[in-house]
């Protein structure tokens, strides 16, 4: 038997195609969480970054001063007050363009022989599901995007929605699943158009943000869902590479994984605190803060979804009013989201209250573009022993590249701080 302990994780390669990859991919984490800039960094040395095309109008807002949200928010201000918000549809060719220049940007400033690929959720559903992921999806592949991870959702049809596309058999495309029964839906469905993924991700309960498990989460391992996973690919005689995800910490926990026959593993959130993340300051000393206690996993989510998150999250009790006209990310296919309802029901309980608090829901999209959802990973109460501690009792943020090397050469369940 192997000594892992003994073995680092650039003793391994993933192949995708012709390509060859160092076996660290990262994850998808929105509102820009995963920015180009670190998705860049993945690249650069070898692995695979992931963008995230969650609210990206928002972010390009933010980035290029464009007027997305502002124009989208005076063409609807009139429906403010109204609970019905399925008139606020998004304008699919501006979602385009949003998509198209936040691919681009990365594309053209990529360095290096690794690669960058997008996260696409497909529970971001935008008040239209169908035609928006259509839309995300189709620009991120003209954009020339290396590939493409589905996530949040079992996205039978999405395949479909790309299969016109002349890049659809060129670019590599991936699922996120928590079990060997999601697959099996996934995969029955690629059959029909003869284009299996290039590469499936198994998110196990120890993951950040949703997670792909009801309430009883801490009944399940990253470890066995992955054996299973593997185990069903090779009966059902298809060679997908597997890459495991959620709560792998170091180099050695990822080289565990990759002798039991793992291609690759995927890594969030060691990488939240680096300096090329997109969360605030103030988020990333709250990471740095966070104990074991601090940590739950909660139903607050307008959408269904379990969620992991800090208890100090500041979007927790909240009674913001719902912004769907300004940004509406997760309204579904009626305009509907669980959030309005509650904010809703609380001003109609209390009418002379100035400001109300909703304590069983969270306003997602407001929040998440404000930064105040602090979810996070099982672990994150670990990443205090992976930087250094100023005198002040703040945490210095390390760089990404330190983080991936870290990963890629540490061996004996070692972490190295930043010099």
């Amino acid at each position: 038997m192997t000594d892992t302990n003994n073995r680092c994780i650039d003793d391994y390669r993933l192949t995708l195609g012709t390509e060859e990859f160092v076996p660290l991919m990262l994850g998808g984490m929105g509102v820009d969480i995963s920015t180009r800039k670190l998705a860049l960094v993945f690249a650069e040395l070898g692995g695979i970054g992931h963008l995230s095309d969650a609210m990206i109008p928002t972010v390009i807002d933010k980035d290029f001063k464009t007027r997305y949200v502002g124009d989208r928010l005076k063409q609807y201000k009139t429906n403010v007050g109204n609970p019905d918000k399925s008139i606020a549809q998004f304008d699919l060719g501006e979602l385009r363009e949003a998509q198209t220049r936040h691919v681009e940007e990365a594309m053209s400033a990529k360095k290096g022989s690794g690669g960058v690929f997008i996260n696409c959720m497909e529970k971001l559903t935008m008040n239209n599901p169908k035609d928006t992921l259509k839309a995300r999806l189709n620009a991120a592949l003209d954009a020339g995007i290396d590939g493409i991870t589905l996530s949040a959702g079992l996205h039978l049809p999405s395949l479909d929605m790309m299969k016109d596309n002349p890049r659809f058999r060129d670019a590599y495309i991936g699922i996120i699943v928590s079990s060997v029964r999601a697959l099996k839906l996934f995969l029955k469905r690629a059959a029909r158009l003869d284009r299996m993924p290039d590469f499936v991700v198994v998110e196990g309960p120890l993951a950040g943000g949703h997670l792909g498990f009801g309430m009883d989460w801490a009944e399940f391992d990253l470890m066995q869902i992955t054996k299973e996973v593997m185990a069903y690919l090779k009966e059902s005689d298809l060679s997908i590479p597997v890459i495991p995800a959620g709560g792998i910490f170091t180099g050695t926990d990822g080289v565990r994984f990759l002798e039991e026959g793992a291609a690759a593993i995927q890594v969030s959130t060691r990488f939240t605190i680096s300096e090329e993340c997109g969360l605030p300051a103030e988020a990333k000393q709250a990471y740095f803060a966070a104990e074991e206690e601090d940590i739950e996993v909660n139903t607050l989510s307008p959408t269904g979804y379990p969620m992991r998150m800090l208890k100090s999250t500041p979007a927790i009790g909240s009674g913001i009013r719902p912004n769907c006209e300004s940004y509406g990310y997760v309204l579904d296919g009626k305009g509907h989201c669980s959030y309005v309802d509650r904010y809703n029901e609380e001003v109609a309980a209390h009418p002379d209250e100035k400001k109300i608090s909703v304590q069983d829901k969270i306003c997602l999209c407001t929040h998440m573009r404000k930064y105040k959802v602090w979810t996070c990973g099982h672990y994150t109460y670990r990443l205090k022993d992976t930087a250094k501690q100023n005198s002040d009792g703040s945490y210095q943020e390390p760089s990404a590249g330190h983080i991936f090397k870290d990963y890629q050469f540490s061996s004996n369940d070692e972490i190295k701080k930043p010099a």
